[in-house]
């Protein structure tokens, strides 16, 4: 007997240390949800609905008309059914980059746009998704933020494969849109653009950087974005003030520039930062307490 208790203790304990590595069992997405966020536990991966997600209008992004004229057109297309390219946005900090993708969630969720947020560590899984959401009638964009990879990443693979498809055909249903402040979405080095034989054992250098491209090559769709002037700073600082039914006036924009100044850059985030900070100062003390 005691050896029996022996074994059901150990067997107990084995199976305590194995159960955060069964997959769970799974519900059915909620597939009334605007946007979803996948999530892992153990080996099991699945859709997390969100019911109420984080968007911003399209008309309270400033100065990036460009950029925002070619994402919605984009977008458009891949909702009517017509072809449509995986976008990649690029660029400064703080300009605009992921505040589009969302505003695309609000301006277009009664047509039938999801939005499901993947994060870099869970690219991987790619290939899940994509599966899950194949027979469904929505359009779904895969929103990949603040992306970018190093030497080995399995998940830059994963996302290859997923932008032009493997040897089953690519979803029909699902785009691709990721952030980065990474042209190329890998680490360049300085070394790679020297007429070289040899580097750190690579024996063609040429080749190597063809493949660190290859991945932002497969965006059909590249929009880039700048940092903003002093002009395009106050101008989206007006617009946030006027969300929260506030003028620009002399002492906002003063405040402003200098709230710019301690913060060492100017973009929409910065000036959003600001509207939020002088939206909500009590009104006892005064803008300038």
């Amino acid at each position: 007997m005691d050896k029996l208790e022996q074994f059901l203790t150990r067997a107990e304990a084995l199976l305590a240390r194995l159960e955060p590595l069964l997959p769970p069992a799974m519900p059915e997405p909620d597939w009334t949800a605007p946007a979803f966020h996948w999530r892992r536990q153990g080996l099991a991966g699945w859709l997390e609905a969100i019911h109420a997600p984080h968007t911003v209008a399209l008309d309270d992004l400033t100065h990036i008309d460009r950029q925002k004229a070619q994402i919605v057109r984009n977008t458009r297309q891949f909702l009517a059914g017509r072809p449509a390219n995986n976008v990649l946005l690029t660029g400064a900090r703080g300009t605009g980059k992921s505040s589009l993708v969302k505003a695309l969630l609000a301006a277009f969720a009664s047509n039938g746009l999801r939005v499901i947020e993947v994060d870099k560590s869970h690219l991987v899984d790619l290939p899940l998704i994509v599966a899950r959401v194949a027979e469904r009638p929505e359009h779904f964009i895969l929103f990949a933020d603040d992306l970018s990879f190093e030497e080995g990443d399995d998940a830059y693979k994963a996302l290859k494969t997923t932008l032009d498809g493997g040897l089953a055909r690519r979803a029909g249903n699902l785009l691709v849109y990721a952030t980065s402040n990474r042209r190329h979405l890998m680490p360049e080095k300085v070394s790679e653009n020297r007429d070289v034989q040899q580097h750190d054992g690579e024996i063609h250098p040429g080749e190597a950087i063809e493949e660190k491209v290859s991945l932002s090559d497969r965006f059909g769709l590249w929009l880039s974005f700048y940092p903003f002037d002093q002009q395009a700073y106050l101008a989206a600082v007006a617009r946030w003030l006027a969300h929260f039914g506030l003028p620009c006036d002399e002492a906002a924009e003063r405040a402003a520039l200098q709230w710019s100044l301690m913060r060492g850059s100017r973009s929409g985030r910065v000036a959003w930062q600001f509207a939020c900070d002088w939206a909500g100062r009590d009104a006892t003390n005064g803008p300038d307490a």
